[in-house]
């Protein structure tokens, strides 16, 4: 099970540290704020004159609202803790599928002469039905799938017995109701490519697939879309 990173590391080496921005200390954070709040409202009401008490609403009111900055950083340090972790739950999940079946959704498939299946929903019955496959160049190929009831609709594309060659196509559905269903397709998980937008699978016969356009995933030798 291999799982590649393809984000590269920001050493710093070879960088003479004269040459790097210096970053200010910052002594006035929450938690020093807050300190300092309760050591000057002590203070205050440790030598102020008995016969002119200090008002220390004020203080009080910049206390309080002190209290709910230093709240909001804290929830805000949490859900970027979170955030962390789902990630972190998303790759290892990803990682798991290499060597693993997977249902993607597609609009376009990167065919190697190995047979693809898929399938697609019609919502309701199509008396002409077919997947339309165009190349690069624009030539369009169609595999007639005739009539069809409402329901899942499974097909397989053969390249050799279409006379496809290697290489990437656009894929979507024809139908005789005018419905435009979403494609999906069935494909081992060759690796896992870890990028800044998330997990991103290697799918045989698909490419390359995000991690949330996965609809479906199973063994390696259970079938899919009715396979």
């Amino acid at each position: 099970m291999a799982v590649t990173n393809n984000l590269k590391g920001s050493g710093l080496s070879g960088t003479a540290a004269s040459d790097l921005p210096k970053q200010a200390v910052n002594v006035s954070d929450a938690t020093q704020m807050e300190n300092n709040f309760i050591s000057l409202m002590v203070a205050q009401i440790k030598y102020q004159d008995p016969t002119k008490p200090v008002d220390s609403t004020e203080f009080l009111n910049q206390f309080s609202a002190m209290s709910q900055v230093n709240s909001m950083e804290n929830l805000a340090t949490l859900a970027q803790n979170n955030l962390v972790l789902t990630d972190n739950l998303q790759t290892l999940t990803a990682a798991g599928l290499v060597g693993q079946q997977v249902s993607v959704a597609v609009e376009s498939l990167d065919l190697s002469g190995q047979a693809i299946s898929g399938g697609f929903d019609l919502s309701h019955a199509s008396t002409r039905t077919a997947v339309l496959l165009t190349d690069s160049n624009g030539t369009q190929t169609r595999i007639e799938l005739g009539a069809q009831s409402a329901g899942k609709v499974p097909f397989v594309i053969d390249p050799a017995k279409h006379g496809l060659r290697d290489g990437k196509y656009s894929v979507s559905i024809e139908s005789e109701n005018g419905e435009f269903p979403q494609v999906e397709v069935a494909g081992q998980v060759s690796n896992v490519r870890v990028s800044a937008e998330g997990p991103v699978l290697q799918v045989n016969g698909v490419g390359a697939v995000p991690f949330y356009n996965i609809l479906e995933f199973a063994q390696a030798d259970a079938g899919l879309l009715g396979g």
